[in-house]
C-alpha cells in the first residue's frame, strides 16, 4: 500500500465524489451535512442517476471500525455517512460545521420518504420479517399516501449462496426502485450494500437498520430530549441490558479515549479509501 502523508485531525475536507465536505473522526470520513441538506444530497444523486449507498453511522459504529478495515473501507466509500449520533455531530462542530446536526436513520427515513412523494421516486423495503415488512409498508401509506412502495422482500437469515443472492438482485431490479431502504443490523447492511452495489440499478442504497422496527411500532424510540443529550445510548441499555451491556461498556470509553488522542494528535487516523490488496489505497487529507 502507498504511504502518503494524511491529516490526523478533524479538520474538513472536500469528499472524493463531489463537493460534500466531510470531517476525520478515527479514520472515518463522516459526511458535513443536517436533515435537510442530506435529503437534498440523496434526492439530486437519483435525478443525477448516480448510484450510491449511505452509511448511517454512530459512535459505536466508527469504534467498530477501527478493528475492521473492510467495513472502514466502505464507510469511506459511501455517497454519505451521516452523523447518527450527537457525538459525532460535535466532531463536526468542533471542526467548524456550524450547520451539520444529526441525521439519525428513522428521521432520515420519513424526510426521503417526504420529499420523494412529488418526484415520484420509487422505494423498496429489504430486511427485517415479512410481520415487520407488513406493518412498515402500512404505517407508512398511511402517512405517505401518496408513496410509491415498489417492493418489499425479508431475506433469509442465513448466509446468501451466490444464486440466493442473483434471485434477490433480479427481484429488487425488477421493482423499478430508486432507493433500496435495507434493515439490517450493522455491520450486515453495510457489508451487504458494498457488496450489492454494482448489481442493483436503483440509484440509492440506505442502510437505516432499527428504522424498520420503530417505524412499523415494534420498538420504542427514545425521547427527542434524550435523543439529543448524547445519552441515547444509557436509554437504549435500559431498554435492553441484556443484549447491549456489553456493547456499551467497551464502546462509551473506546470512543472517548480514542477521540481524545485524536484532538490531541497522541495518535493518527489516516482515511483509507480502500484495504491493503482490494485496489488502490488513498489517503486523503
Amino acid at each position: 500500500m502507498r504511504k502518503q502523508p494524511a491529516d490526523d485531525s478533524q479538520t474538513s475536507a472536500h469528499h472524493p465524489k463531489g463537493s460534500l465536505e466531510w470531517t476525520n473522526v478515527l479514520g472515518v470520513r463522516v459526511s458535513a451535512v443536517n436533515l435537510k441538506s442530506a435529503t437534498g444530497f440523496i434526492q439530486k444523486a437519483i435525478e443525477d442517476g448516480r448510484k450510491e449507498y449511505v452509511c448511517v453511522r454512530d459512535a459505536h459504529g466508527v469504534v467498530r471500525c477501527q478493528d475492521d478495515p473492510e467495513l472502514r473501507s466502505i464507510h469511506n466509500r459511501a455517497f454519505l455517512v451521516t452523523p447518527d449520533g450527537m457525538p459525532l455531530v460535535w466532531a463536526l462542530k468542533r471542526a467548524g460545521h456550524s450547520e451539520s446536526d444529526r441525521v439519525y436513520g428513522p428521521d432520515l427515513m420519513l424526510s426521503v420518504f417526504e420529499a420523494g412523494t412529488s418526484k415520484g421516486i420509487r422505494h423498496f423495503l429489504y430486511g427485517a420479517t415479512d410481520e415487520t415488512l407488513q406493518q412498515l409498508q402500512a404505517r407508512l401509506l398511511a402517512r405517505f399516501p401518496k408513496a410509491e412502495i415498489a417492493g418489499t422482500y425479508a431475506p433469509p437469515f442465513h448466509k446468501l449462496s451466490p444464486q440466493e443472492e442473483a434471485d434477490i438482485a433480479d427481484r429488487l431490479n425488477r421493482s423499478g426502485a430508486d432507493i433500496i431502504w435495507v434493515g439490517l443490523s450493522s455491520p450486515k447492511q453495510e457489508l451487504w450494500m458494498a457488496r450489492m452495489r454494482d448489481r442493483l440499478d436503483a440509484s440509492m442504497l440506505i442502510g437505516v437498520g432499527a428504522a424498520f422496527d420503530f417505524h412499523a411500532g415494534l420498538k420504542r424510540q427514545a425521547p427527542r430530549i434524550i435523543q439529543r443529550s448524547g445519552f441515547e445510548w444509557a436509554f437504549r441499555l435500559l431498554c435492553e441490558p441484556r443484549r447491549l451491556w456489553r456493547r456499551y461498556a467497551l464502546v462509551v470509553p473506546a470512543f472517548i479515549s480514542l477521540t481524545a488522542f485524536q484532538r490531541l494528535g497522541l495518535r493518527k487516523f489516516p482515511i483509507e479509501d480502500a484495504v491493503s490488496g482490494s485496489g488502490t489505497s488513498r489517503q486523503m487529507r
